[in-house]
């Protein structure tokens, strides 16, 4: 085949989540041809949001947008989401019971009497943090990615080695990026930890008012007619064909894999770059529990709950209905709970312990709350443990690649970049 018969024919992507999604749209935008093929029934992936009959929007485990991410900037039209936000910070329920309140005081100075008074730690590990706000500044989220000096070692190593005590780093730093890592041991690499800390530092923690799988929708609403097929399951790959487990046969210029790292090591092929004996990908795991509640009285704080204590199975509560109104139908509060790894409880237990658990932190009025729908997450994030390379090769062979976050780092981000680079690699030749 030539060059010009090969560009006339569609890169294939196997996967329709925000990598393949990514990837697609920026070879349509150069003028290729694309064929997404989607073995489920809308796009998103891991980025879904079903809605119930009595109209609760629920996504398929906590999720937000982080405004600052380089390349939702890049590629997203935050407007048509209609975006809105959190307020920076946090209640925290330490062990003991009480609640203390951490606000942002560089995003909201008016807070930052609270925020130096509040119990999460000493009043050097609060000062601490401007310290942590100028470093992070000085470098480019780029740099922060790809910095060698902290890849070997992971965020706890890094939080003791900067000097911030144990309460601080139990109180806040455990329950807070805990919940963002889905790793409360803190043993993701540090640079992502860096990473991550300018994230929330600079921007905002966000939800598109109609759930968050109006992220890929955009996205796929600058796809042609025709180029996404859903409901398209594919069997294997040999060379640039596809063969659906339809029994149809596909043949593209070049095939883009865009699905999850298990997924994705049984369609490719062993190669140089993908050897047969490389490890498994390891994943985080989460559940969220969703509740339906009355509507709050008075006005929302619109902060995130989160569980210091190491006991428990609600280690992180928020009302997304309270930042975004249409996440829950008129006169009711959407509450979404969080439970971080494997805790072996079937839903039925789980719930039943979680109405046992949440009045002891919302009121007596939480055992109320009716129980709506059970995510079960077992591939929630790819972990990202110190000394891990920061990204994995994206070229398998010379006309097939593959993307997502498991290759790179666990993160929206990171599934949209590696989705651009392989375009770019695909429209250089």
């Amino acid at each position: 085949m030539n060059t010009a018969d090969a560009t006339q024919l569609p890169v294939i992507i196997i996967g329709a989540g925000l990598a393949g999604l990514s990837c697609a749209c920026y070879l349509h935008r150069a003028g290729r041809p694309v064929l997404l093929l989607e073995a489920a029934d809308a796009v998103g992936g891991r980025v879904r949001t079903d809605v119930t009959p009595d109209g609760f929007r629920l996504d398929r485990g906590f999720q937000v947008l982080l405004t600052r991410y380089p390349e939702v900037e890049r590629l997203i039209d935050y407007g048509a989401l209609n975006l809105q936000a959190f307020r920076s910070g946090a209640v925290i329920r330490l062990p003991d019971g009480q609640e203390t309140t951490l606000v942002n005081p560089l995003q909201q100075p008016t807070a930052a009497f609270s925020a130096l008074t509040s119990r999460i730690g000493t009043l050097p590990d609060k000062l601490r943090i401007v310290s942590m706000v100028q470093h992070v500044r000085r470098f480019t989220s780029q740099q922060l990615l790809s910095r060698n000096s902290t890849t070997a070692l992971s965020t706890l190593e890094f939080l003791r080695q900067y000097g911030w005590s144990e309460q601080m780093i139990n109180n806040f730093f455990r329950p807070f990026f805990g919940g963002v890592f889905l790793d409360r041991t803190l043993s993701t690499a540090a640079n992502f930890f860096e990473f991550v800390f300018k994230q929330f530092v600079e921007g905002e923690a966000t939800l598109p008012a109609l759930g968050m799988q109006q992220l890929p929708e955009q996205l796929a609403a600058r796809l042609p007619t025709g180029s996404l097929r859903l409901n398209t399951r594919v069997q294997s790959i040999q060379g640039t064909s596809v063969q659906l487990a339809s029994g149809e046969t596909l043949t593209g210029a070049a095939v883009v894999v865009a699905v999850d790292g298990e997924a994705a090591r049984h369609l490719l092929p062993a190669t140089d770059q993908l050897p047969t004996d490389q490890p498994t990908t390891r994943w985080r795991h989460t559940t969220c529990t969703y509740f339906a509640a009355p509507a709050a009285k008075g006005r929302p704080d619109k902060l995130l709950r989160l569980n210091a204590a190491s006991t428990g199975l609600a280690h992180n509560v928020a009302f997304p209905s309270d930042v975004a109104p249409a996440y829950a139908p008129a006169g009711q509060r959407l509450v979404s709970v969080s439970t971080h790894g494997e805790h072996g409880l079937p839903e039925e237990e789980l719930t039943a312990r979680l109405q046992h658990e949440l009045p002891q932190w919302f009121g007596a009025e939480a055992a109320q709350w009716r129980h709506l729908r059970t995510y079960h997450i077992p591939h929630a994030l790819p972990e990202y443990p110190a000394g891990q390379a920061a990204r994995q090769s994206l070229r398998v062979e010379d006309r097939l690649f593959r993307c997502g976050d498991y290759a790179a780092y666990p993160s929206l981000n990171a599934a949209l970049a590696s989705g651009r680079e392989v375009a770019e690699m695909i429209l250089a030749g």
